[in-house]
């Protein structure tokens, strides 16, 4: 009895001395700089609030990107309808809040639109504007009204996204 107990105490003392340890794989940090991940983007791709300018003027409007809105709308003061030479005309105020800047604008009328909003309905004038966004320039259409309840003086809807940009909604300001 002694003798097993002995050679179970040997066979035990060998089996911890062999013993081997697993080593697991792992990653061993880097002592370089980090890679800087380069996203490209495509230049038609915006974000879901941009800037837009209104020449002459010379400061941005933010704008949100609206893809459900059918025609984009700006906020105008002193909105009013006369007549020049047999034809509608409408003379407003475009002012930034922003900078404060001020502009009265006075263009014919393109046509008066019916806005849907929760059991509202309400007509607003539309008239043709130079626009620019990032470095294109181009004359769209916009409803004038008072958005000072807003939070951003501009809405550009499909008239001008349609054919034009693509809408990432995870990004914003991407036009310089």
């Amino acid at each position: 009895m002694q003798k097993i107990s002995a050679c179970l105490c040997v066979l035990l003392l060998a089996a911890c001395a062999t013993k081997e340890e697993k080593v697991v794989p792992g990653i061993v940090p880097s002592t370089a700089q980090p890679a800087k991940i380069i996203t490209v983007r495509p230049d038609n791709v915006i974000g879901a609030v941009e800037r837009i300018y209104f020449p002459p003027m010379k400061s941005p409007f933010l704008a949100r990107i609206d893809t459900g809105a059918t025609t984009s709308s700006v906020d105008a003061d002193n909105i009013k309808r006369f007549e020049r030479d047999g034809q509608k005309w409408v003379s407003f105020t475009l002012v930034n809040r922003d900078t404060n800047e001020k502009l009265d604008f006075e263009k014919p009328l393109v046509r008066r639109v019916k806005i849907k909003r929760t059991g509202e309905e309400e007509h607003r004038v539309t008239v043709s504007m130079d626009v620019k966004m990032g470095k294109e320039m181009f004359v769209a259409e916009f409803t004038l009204n008072e958005r000072h309840d807003f939070e951003y003086q501009g809405l550009i809807g499909r008239n001008i996204l349609s054919g034009r940009a693509i809408v990432d909604v995870s990004i914003s300001n991407t036009l310089k």
